[in-house]
């Protein structure tokens, strides 16, 4: 999904797209499944069910280009799909999905509660830096900022400030984070994903208490 530069500009002269019922039951049956591969499918079968995945995620952004939400969500896709994946066969996704998030925020930055800025982020803390990969924690850092002016209080970039600091060495910066993200308030229709991420809260809490004890 490659977009030469005088399309992209055409794409992003489009106004966001507001979606309509239809829209939200398909981008709400994206998110369901997604959660369903990451929390609840053995490891081995994740990156096929993602593939999968990705299908319906590439139609919908062709379906709707003006729509935020759903290039954010194919980035997601597709960042989940390499990550399932693994090795150097993975980063033709991650950079797809660079493009992807980066589209989304050219949309609507604010679009899902700023989800673009958290999901770019962590793909700039997870993926190898130079010369292998496009990973820079100071990038990663700058974009958890934008995030949390916008959603200070979500789950989601609780969890990956907590993760950044943690990687950085700011362990108990970074547990004060992971904690604050156990209060956050419940997401309806997406309650295998707060639970799953609760249960990797849980487990980088576990791992930060290591540091500091």
């Amino acid at each position: 999904m490659k977009y030469p530069l005088i399309a992209l500009a055409c794409l992003l002269s489009l106004p966001a797209w507001a979606l309509d019922n239809a829209d939200q039951q398909r981008l709400a049956g994206i998110q369901q499944q997604w959660a369903k591969i990451q929390y609840q499918t053995p490891e081995a079968q994740r990156a096929a069910a993602f593939e999968q995945l990705s299908q319906q995620a590439e139609g919908f952004t062709r379906e709707r280009p003006a729509a935020a939400e759903a290039w954010i969500w194919s980035g997601i896709v597709h960042s989940s799909w390499a990550g399932a994946q693994g090795g150097l066969g993975a980063l033709s996704k991650v950079k797809l999905a660079r493009e992807e998030l980066e589209k989304a925020m050219a949309i609507d930055p604010q679009a899902l509660q700023g989800s673009a800025y958290t999901s770019l982020a962590a793909l700039y803390d997870r993926v190898p830096g130079w010369p292998v990969g496009f990973g820079d924690a100071d990038k990663a850092d700058k974009l958890l900022q934008q995030a949390l002016k916008i959603n200070p209080q979500g789950i989601d970039t609780l969890y990956f400030w907590g993760d950044h600091l943690f990687r950085q060495g700011h362990y108990a910066q970074a547990r004060d984070a992971l904690k604050q993200a156990l209060q956050a308030a419940p997401r309806p229709g997406r309650e295998v994903a707060d639970a799953g991420r609760r249960q990797e809260i849980q487990q980088l809490l576990a791992d930060v208490d290591k540091k500091l004890n």
